[in-house]
């Protein structure tokens, strides 16, 4: 009967999903955090808008 019970608490999931929720959130927060300084950083912004300007410089 004890030895049952203490398996029942070695082997309990409870709150495990809490904290996979916790470690993705924190993931994908850090994701966005790099995304953004990629994103914003100069290299970035000019070859987007080099790409935009050469877009609206086609002649037909």
């Amino acid at each position: 009967m004890i030895s049952a019970r203490i398996w029942a608490l070695a082997v309990d999931d409870d709150g495990m999903s809490t904290v996979e929720y916790a470690i993705g959130t924190i993931a994908a927060a850090a994701f966005g955090a790099i995304l953004y300084t990629v994103v914003t950083g100069d290299s970035v912004v000019s070859a987007l808008t080099g790409i935009i300007n050469r877009a609206l410089s086609v002649r037909i």
